[in-house]
């Protein structure tokens, strides 16, 4: 039994620790796409290398969803986590959020977590996108790309010419894996 207490203490422990390694900016409940339901980013994703894209359902670029999704296919399972912020910023996303959601989820079999729409730009900007731009640069359109450590650092920022699978998205994901 004295074992078990000590495990458990191991455990949460360590969680906690993860947990407090999350950067505020990250610590954040984020509404999911199509649903009432919030999640922590922290509290899900927080001891993972995370590749962060602002979305649209309308825009040249929304292809680079199947891109993106088969990016998730290939390191999910060595722990990288894909958060899509669908955004009306640049004036392309869907006014409805069903629609959205079916763009995603439908027409290009997205799996990776999706989010309610998000302000990217401006001083509505999220704060994560905030940060994100504070570390790099805004996204100067849909489809901006950053990959972030564990720890919350902006690694890289790509642009939506940037594919998905170019060998330097696949290079610095390795690397944080």
């Amino acid at each position: 039994m004295q074992k078990i207490v000590v495990l458990f203490i191991l455990y949460i422990s360590n969680v906690g620790n993860i947990w407090a390694a999350c950067p505020d900016y990250l610590n954040v409940d984020m509404e999911v796409l199509r649903s009432n339901k919030t999640i922590n980013i922290c509290e899900n994703f927080g001891d993972s290398p995370i590749l962060i894209v602002n979305t649209a359902s309308h825009c040249g670029f929304t292809p680079q969803f199947e891109g993106i999704e088969k990016l998730y296919k290939q390191y999910k399972d060595q722990g990288l986590v894909v958060l899509g912020f669908p955004s009306n910023s640049f004036k392309q996303e869907a006014k409805a959020k069903e629609d959205t959601a079916k763009v995603c989820y439908i027409n290009y079999g997205v799996s990776f977590q999706m989010f309610a729409e998000t302000f990217v730009r401006g001083e509505n900007a999220h704060p994560i996108f905030k940060e994100l731009a504070r570390q790099s640069s805004p996204p100067s359109w849909n489809f901006n790309k950053y990959l972030i450590d564990k720890n919350g650092n902006v690694i890289d920022h790509f642009g939506s010419t940037t594919d998905p699978n170019s060998t330097e998205i696949h290079r610095l994901i390795q690397t944080l894996l």
